[in-house]
Parts: structure tokens; sequence; C-alpha cells
């Protein structure tokens, strides 16, 4: 993949399934940015959600598991204190090896016992199989297994993470009717440090090693999840919140034993907004993004401040009639974009993971293809973005964006405001198109076409034949009209 100095780096991903909710089979590398695209119950939720619970899993698609990250600190940590002379003898190697300028620390440096204890937790069923039951809300992963003639198959999801030509760590789940086995591997020269750590002060290099591993822990990022319900919850939000804080309750809880549960991804959306409070320190970048799509798109601001009850009310100011409205006043337009401006404003940071579903939704065209420069000023951000979408006019945005990307390569591009760049080159860019019993396939972009479904252009054929066949039937009618 094609890089740029001003890009946060991300791991390579390859996520695969098979037989997976309605997905017959999908091999899908994560780009900066990820478009999943086709008919509806073909899978591009589901395969959205598992992003979201992979993620989640592993903390992230770093280039170590990161969910592993905390407690190997924690046991090296645990031994020095707990047993010095011991912990000098296994682990004076492994800062020697730290300290030799130029070399990184490499997981096959670990003591055995630590790389064979990381290998049992990674592959502990309960990893993955939580988070499915979590955010498909699902009794059992074993119920998503695709059924083919009353039969459920075979279930497989994988994992792969990369980078270049190394191949760092994958994992790979096969659920049957009756069992649900878990293989992975971890390649001993996946580094663990950079090569570069300043020499410590202490005697083995601890603080060194320690400092390595710290930044390898918050190398993932964050992944945040917007459902294609967002804007009835942006508008509900205090309702919901009410009825929560009621049933904290004793009495609350007698009069309701059974309380529905959302989701994972809609629960943690609901209460990123509920507990919404700006980050500080977000990065300007990111708070020009959010501005130019308020300014673009809202032609208005979003502001927001603590309710009595203490959960934050959101509120819209119209340029146009220079007044601010309750969030549940506003368009459907201004309360679908609402979460995207906030998240941008005050959560995402680059590094991070976006999900979306359907960022078109209840947008004139127009304002659809800002969506897509905004989704690309994100990708220029660092923020790795995946979203599901129908709409054609987002796609050939997307597609103009590319080509733009293009022309930045050959030095031709004109650079069109001093806001955010916007451009895509084409290996940043993967669009995958979902069917109906088939496998998941790629679409490629072309100067000529964009990224344009099959599917699509033969609905507009379709339409077109459909016009002109009416039209023509019209001028005979009116023909036969004049005669009489």
């Amino acid at each position: 993949m094609s890089k740029t100095k001003d890009t946060q780096q991300h791991p390579n991903v390859e996520i695969s399934v098979r037989n997976f909710g309605p997905i017959a089979e999908a091999t899908i590398n994560l780009r900066p940015l990820t478009v999943f695209i086709g008919p509806s119950n073909t899978g591009k939720t589901y395969c959205s959600t598992l992003v979201y619970a992979l993620h989640n899993a592993f903390g992230g698609f770093s280039t170590f598991p990161n969910h592993l990250i905390q407690d190997l600190l924690g046991d090296i940590m645990y031994v020095w204190r707990n047993d010095p002379s011991e912990a000098e003898k296994e682990s004076l190697p492994i800062f020697k090896k730290l300290n030799t300028e130029g070399r990184p620390l490499k997981f096959s440096d670990l003591p055995q016992e630590i790389r064979d204890e990381v290998q049992l937790y990674i592959e502990d069923p309960p990893i993955l199989l939580n988070q499915l039951e979590n955010c498909l809300d699902i009794d059992s992963p074993t119920d998503m297994r695709k059924s083919v003639g009353g039969i459920r198959n075979e279930m497989m999801v994988s994992l792969e993470v990369s980078e270049e030509n190394q191949k760092f760590w994958d994992y790979k789940m096969t659920i049957t009717e009756s069992d649900t086995t878990v293989h992975s591997s971890i390649d001993g020269n996946m580094p663990l440090s950079s090569g570069n750590e300043p020499t410590s002060d202490d005697k083995f290099g601890l603080n060194s090693y320690l400092r390595s591993l710290s930044r390898l822990s918050k190398s993932a990022g964050k992944v945040y999840y917007l459902p294609a319900t967002r804007s009835g919850i942006m508008q509900s939000h205090a309702v919901i919140a009410s009825s929560l804080v009621a049933r904290a309750t004793r009495a609350g809880f007698e009069r309701s034993p059974e309380i529905p549960m959302f989701p994972g991804g809609m629960a943690d959306f609901l209460q990123q907004i509920i507990l919404y409070k700006a980050d500080k320190k977000t990065k300007s970048e990111m708070m020009t993004i959010a501005d130019m799509l308020e300014s673009n798109v809202l032609h208005g601001k979003l502001t927001w401040r603590p309710s009595p009850s203490g959960y934050p009310e959101f509120h819209y100011y119209s340029s146009e009639m220079e007044e601010e409205i309750r969030l549940s006043q506003a368009s459907s337009m201004v309360s679908e974009l609402a979460p995207l401006v906030l998240f941008i404003r005050g959560l995402i940071q680059p590094g991070d993971t976006l999900i979306i579903e359907e960022p078109e939704a209840h947008l004139h065209p127009g304002a659809q293809t800002e969506i897509a420069t905004t989704l690309a000023r994100l990708v220029r951000a660092g923020v790795r973005v995946v979203v599901t979408t129908h709409s054609d006019w987002l796609l050939k945005e997307i597609g103009n964006l590319i080509r733009e990307g293009v022309l930045k390569e050959k030095g031709e591009l004109r650079k069109k405001s001093d806001g955010p760049e916007s451009w895509l080159l084409p290996d940043e860019v993967g669009a995958w198109h979902f069917h109906k019993e088939k496998p998941v396939e790629r679409l490629h972009f072309t100067n000529i076409d964009g990224i344009e479904p099959l599917d699509y252009e033969d609905l507009a054929q379709d339409l077109y034949n459909r016009s002109a066949g009416l039209h023509n039937q019209i001028e005979e009618t009116e023909g036969n009209n004049t005669s009489e």
C-alpha cells in the first residue's frame, strides 16, 4: 500500500469469514477507507459489526495483540518485585538486546514461559465469543452459522495482522454444532520495540522495555461505531437516559425484571452520547473537519451543555434562522449528522477506527457528496474508516477523490482551499460488494468508471429503457389522437 508521510499508518488487516450469518464467504482487507456495498440482508452490517467485535476482542489491530500488553506488563513487574534475582537472571539477556543500538526487541526474545502464556491467552475462545454475543445480541455464536437446506454449516472467522511483507499474528476460530476451536500464531520476528529506544538509567534497561510495551498498548487506537439508528437515539437519548436512571432503583427493577438489551455497538454509542464530554486534547485538524462539516452541510452549529440531571442536552443553532433549537426539533439531516460531528470534535483521534452505517441516510445528494469528502479528510488525518452504504452519489464522489489522489501522486493536483486535504489514493480505498448466496467480491477502481457496482449500472440502464419506452408510448398516443 502506498504511504504518505503525513498520514497515520495502520497495519494491514485481513478478515475472512465463511458461513457467517448471511455471508457465504468473504475475505476483506481493511483499508484506510473500507466501503461495504450491496442489497439489504446480504451481511454488510454483520461484517461491520465483526470489525467492531474483533477490534474490541484484541484491543485493536496493532502489531501485537493489544489486549495482552497490560497483562504482560503486569507479569513483568510482579516478577521483578517478588523475585528480583530470578527476574535479573531471565531479563538480563532481553534488556541487553533491547539496549543494542538499532536492534528492535522481538517476540522471540521474550522468555519461553511468557511466549507460551501469550499463545494460550490469545487462543482462549471466550475472547471473541463474548464480543460476538454482545455486539450481535445473540445467545450463542452457533446460532449465526449460515443454514443451507435446513442444515447449519461450519462457521469460520479469521484475522491476520501484517505490515508490508511481514505477518505479525493471526487468529482463526471455527464453530460447529458441538465444538469451538481456536488456532493462532505469532511471528517470532514481530518487533516489540523500534530498535531506537533511549538508553535507560536503570541497571538492565527495564524502563526502556516497559516504555516500549506501553507505546505498543497505545498504538492500536480506539474504535467507534455509529449505528444506522443513530438519528433516533440522538433525538431520544434524554428519555432513554431518564428511563435507565429510573430503572436503576430497586423498585424499578422489581417492576421490570427483564430489561431489553441493546447490541454492543448501539449500547456503546448510546453511552458515549449520554456521557459526552468533548476531549480538550482533540487535534486541531479534527476540529477543523467537524467545523467544515457543520458549515458545508448543516449550515449551523451543534452545541451541548449539561442538563440538571447530568446528561448533556444537544442544541442546533441555525445560521439561516439565527436561533437555537433543541436537536429533537431540528431536521432529520441534522440529527443524522450530529453524532458524526460530535464524535469528530470530541472523541475521535488519529489512529482510531470509525465505523459508520449508511452515512448518507436522510441526506440530499449534494450533502452525500460532502460526506464523502469528510470521510476522505478523516483518512488524511489518520483515522481508519469503515462504512456501509447504498448511495451511488457517495461512491461517485469517492471515485472523484481517488482521481484527485492520482493527480496528487503525479504532482498535478491544485489545492482547493486552505482546509484539510481530501484526496484519496487508489490503494487506500477498498470497496466490497455483498451478494445473496454468493461470495463477497472486491470492486476495483478505474479512472473511467470509478467505483461502480454492476447492479447499479444495470438498474440505471433499466430505468433509462423504461423511461424511453414510456416516452415513446406517450408520443405514439399523442400522434394517434392528432390523426383522429
